[in-house]
């Protein structure tokens, strides 16, 4: 479990990246906030902690619309994407997802929000501290995709002028929530 001080410094400094970092006491504040943030339809597509906490349908009968058959014809119409995260690295203010599956890397990529939701107990130190659970990964089975999340897209041109959201996200909303799923191998 994390400490508080590695807590805090994972908000800091994924705030410094860019990031929005909101402190949940349980997935249902998670989902007000994600509904009172977008009005359009939301591409969540399958993961684990989202299939055993019954999320789609507590956004819905939050109010939100959920896009759950994730292509990329489909995902264009989406204002926001939702996934878990494996893991996250305070150092950096880092989320690790790994996104082998085709709908996690198109819902955390192409809407212009994402929301990532983080247990977190998942928030580790460092670098150094992610080589165990990597190689969990790799033990489990091949995993082809794995993202490191640092703030929203962020792009520069040959004249180093930054531009936030061309090829990503403009917004990453990380909702650390208590008790979500504690397992890095689960996202």
């Amino acid at each position: 479990m994390a400490d508080n001080h590695t807590v805090e410094l994972f908000i800091e400094k994924a705030r410094l990246a860019g990031a929005s970092v909101r402190e949940c006491p349980d997935l249902s504040v998670a989902v007000d906030y994600v509904c009172s943030v977008t009005d359009g339809p939301l591409a969540l597509p399958a993961f684990s902690s989202a299939e055993h906490h019954d999320l789609t349908a507590k956004l819905q009968g939050s109010g939100c619309r959920t896009l759950t058959d994730i292509l990329p014809s489909t995902v264009e119409q989406a204002a926001a994407g939702i996934t878990g995260a494996n893991f996250a690295i305070a150092e950096t203010g880092t989320v690790v997802l790994e996104s082998t599956a085709e709908d996690i890397r198109l819902a955390s990529t192409l809407p212009p929000i994402h929301f990532v939701l983080l247990d977190r107990r998942k928030i580790i130190v460092d670098s150094l501290e992610a080589n165990p659970l990597l190689r969990r990964f790799h033990q489990r089975q091949p995993t082809n995709y794995l993202a490191y999340i640092t703030g929203p897209s962020r792009t520069a041109d040959i004249e180093r002028v930054l531009t936030i959201g061309v090829h990503g996200p403009k917004e990453l909303h990380i909702l650390l929530i208590d008790g979500y799923s504690d397992d890095p191998l689960e996202m």
